[in-house]
């Protein structure tokens, strides 16, 4: 069964927790220094939050799947229809072990499928997304130019 990713990146994790906390009715299932993780059944959703990023907002979309069959389906159905897509196998992010295809969209919003099988103690930024300043999930700070 699929279930729908949202990551929002927030200017101060506390006040965010409380918030979402407060909205689901319900504690985050994973809570880290700078990210907090709630695995919601209704609405069947993955919500993170972080504060790692450079401006607040919504910094990617996604669906998590339930098997590498499942992904492998979700990202052949990506590469069909012509989007080119950035493969990761056993990547580390959001303090997760994770095979991922990324994707951007015709409006420029990053989507992530991805199949988690198992914890990472590390938040990661080991790779760095094609068409974005980004490394895992959170963009890295912009480089100075000339």
């Amino acid at each position: 069964m699929k279930r729908l990713h949202l990551h929002v990146s927030v200017p101060d994790l506390e006040p965010a927790i409380a918030f979402y906390s407060t909205l689901f009715d319900a504690p985050p299932s994973v809570v880290k220094d700078d990210y907090a993780k709630w695995m919601l059944e209704d609405p069947r959703v993955n919500l993170a939050i972080s504060s790692r990023a450079r401006s607040a907002g919504i910094d990617h979309v996604g669906v998590q799947v339930d098997s590498t069959s499942e992904l492998a389906e979700l990202a052949g159905r990506l590469k069909a229809a012509g989007a080119t897509t950035f493969d990761q196998e056993a990547t580390t992010c959001c303090y997760a072990q994770s095979d991922k295809s990324w994707v951007t969209d015709t409006a420029g919003v990053r989507w992530e499928t991805f199949f988690t099988h198992g914890e990472a103690t590390a938040y990661g930024e080991d790779e760095v997304i094609p068409d974005t300043t980004s490394a895992c999930c959170a963009p890295k700070p912009a480089k100075a130019c000339c």
